[in-house]
């Protein structure tokens, strides 16, 4: 029997599949689904940032300074 699982369970599944352990990122309204299955990860851990050029920019730099994947996570609107 297959598992059911909303989009952003599988969102947060697929980033612990490939391994992701850090995300950068803001909540906001159009994203805010995604942060339940996202704090409930015991293998993903968020970073709360200031606005979402700060997330992509501390995903850059973890990126360059782990040599792991960086991620971030914004809401749709004008910071994006």
């Amino acid at each position: 029997m297959t598992e059911k699982m909303t989009g952003a369970q599988a969102l947060v599944r697929a980033l612990e599949h490939v391994g992701v352990d850090t995300v950068f990122g803001i909540p906001g309204g159009a994203v805010l689904p995604a942060y339940d299955p996202l704090h409930d990860s015991a293998e993903v851990r968020h970073v709360l940032v200031r606005h979402e050029q700060g997330a992509g920019h501390a995903a850059e730099g973890y990126a360059q300074a782990t040599g792991k994947v960086g991620v971030c996570m914004a809401t749709s609107g004008p910071g994006a």
